[in-house]
């Protein structure tokens, strides 16, 4: 069995600080046999990930489309923020990239889903996020794991980590598999060993964009 972290960040994505060999590092002594990072609308710290460990990391992405956020790995190129769902799905699937949906219950986020919407692209992906460690109130997680139940749809969890010590919050041990295909076969054997953040996580994130904005004034002056 493989322990895999589906939902993580590194400094490619504006809010994390984390470079690409301090979560490859981490993954190696947290046991974390497969990594899949998740950039927000970038693929470019997958990337740098993949080069140090290409066993170990998937090239994943996180979209922000006009509704809201998709998750998705066996990334090959990067999809920009900005696309309907449907349009993002579509250029998805031509990669043969396996699709979920990030914390579609979390209200408190900017990249959750109104019902209506989700119940228009639950066709076309292969998951959604139902344990999402990051979220505020345990209820966003329980209201999404009862809509993959009652939908019949397959489960995947991450600890969406900013930091480097966030990872392995919530992991899915799951059987082998070598890409997408081979993820949808094993999917629904997962289980999950889960367990939320702290609140204060959050405040590593808005450090993150508050050096980073910083950093570019001093650079643009």
């Amino acid at each position: 069995m493989l322990r895999v972290e589906f939902h993580c960040h590194t400094n490619a994505s504006k809010d994390s600080l984390t470079t690409p060999a301090e979560l490859v590092d981490t993954c190696r002594a947290k046991s974390i046999d497969r990594v899949i990072v998740t950039d927000h609308n970038s693929i470019r710290g997958a990337l740098q990930a993949q080069e140090i460990d290409k066993k170990r990391v998937i090239i994943g992405e996180e979209i922000m489309t006009t509704k809201g956020e998709i998750l998705a790995a066996f990334v090959q190129e990067e999809i920009p923020a900005g696309l309907a769902p449907e349009e993002t799905i579509a250029r998805l699937r031509d990669q043969q990239a396996f699709i979920s949906v990030s914390h579609p219950y979390d209200h408190y986020r900017s990249g959750h889903w109104d019902e209506a919407n989700l119940l228009a692209i639950i066709p076309l992906v292969d998951a959604i996020e139902t344990y999402n460690a990051r979220c505020f109130n345990k209820r966003c997680n329980q209201l999404a794991e009862a809509f993959a139940r009652q939908h019949s749809l397959a489960s995947t969890v991450g600890s969406d980590a900013h930091a480097a010590f966030e990872l392995g919050n919530a992991t899915l041990l799951l059987p082998n598999f070598i890409d997408s295909d081979s993820l949808r076969a094993v999917i629904r054997q997962g289980q999950a060993q889960v367990a939320l953040a702290p609140f204060w996580v959050h405040f590593f994130s808005r450090y993150a964009v508050w050096k980073k904005a910083k950093s570019k004034r001093e650079t643009s002056n």
